[in-house]
């Protein structure tokens, strides 16, 4: 792979998390692992991750619902967790095909207009948190589940990106510990990648936080749910192969 390569997605990465709340760890994570596996570009993605969800977070920090945080984000983040964990033991494809299948029929909700119908009340949040970090936790992909889970409820384009990465942020800063006491030669041996990937993510994060302003608030619920809807595809098309 060159760094080129990784380099330009990095910012395609950071430029569509700006705009959903999702995306880096979708597009450098099955990148990297064509030439270093899975397990060891789940480690180095979640750096440039973690640094492209700050930035956002401190751009975007005057937008958080915080009732929303914390009874939605704190249950995602807990439930996230328990997934990883089960994930980690109890591994299926059925789980990848079930996932998959939620998020074109999320994206295909929103791109039609039939989500308006279905929206979600701040009292029941922890629930669909949980149950959207569960199945994210199990698969491996929590910020596309989450942001799907998101479109239940009625945000502007800036709140629902700024509750997003808010979310995002707390399981970060859970699972960067893990990762660097059980996997420090990863991150020696994948510097270099990490370093390109840390600069283009922060290129891509703001600019895209740039053309997020500028985005009509009847057009941003369109691209998130494109972006679902594509997740989806490609998480089925994945697993099929």
């Amino acid at each position: 792979m060159t760094s080129a390569l990784l380099f330009v997605a990095a910012i395609l990465g950071g430029a569509i998390a700006a705009l959903s709340g999702f995306g880096i760890g979708s597009v450098l994570t099955p990148l990297l692992a064509l030439s270093v596996g899975t397990k060891p570009a789940v480690v180095a993605v979640s750096i440039p991750h973690l640094v492209a969800t700050a930035i956002r977070f401190w751009n975007l920090r005057h937008k958080i619902d915080r009732h929303l945080l914390k009874n939605f984000g704190i249950a995602s983040a807990a439930g996230g967790l328990m997934g990883a964990w089960l994930g980690s033991r109890f591994s299926s494809p059925i789980l990848a095909y079930i996932l998959g299948g939620l998020l074109v029929f999320a994206g295909f909700m929103g791109l039609t207009g039939l989500s308006k119908k279905m929206r979600f009340g701040k009292k029941i949040a922890w629930l669909g948190g949980a149950l959207s970090g569960l199945l994210g936790g199990l698969v491996g992909n929590q910020g596309g589940v989450r942001s799907a889970a998101m479109l239940g409820f009625n945000l502007e384009a800036k709140t629902f990106v700024a509750t997003a990465t808010a979310i995002a942020l707390i399981v970060d800063g859970t699972r960067m510990p893990i990762y660097f006491f059980s996997s420090p030669e990863t991150v020696h041996r994948l510097a270099a990648s990490i370093v390109i990937m840390v600069a283009g993510v922060t290129i891509g994060t703001l600019a895209g936080g740039r053309v997020l302003a500028r985005i009509p608030e009847n057009y941003f619920r369109k691209i998130v749910s494109l972006l679902i809807f594509a997740l989806g595809i490609v998480m089925l098309t994945h697993v099929a192969k």
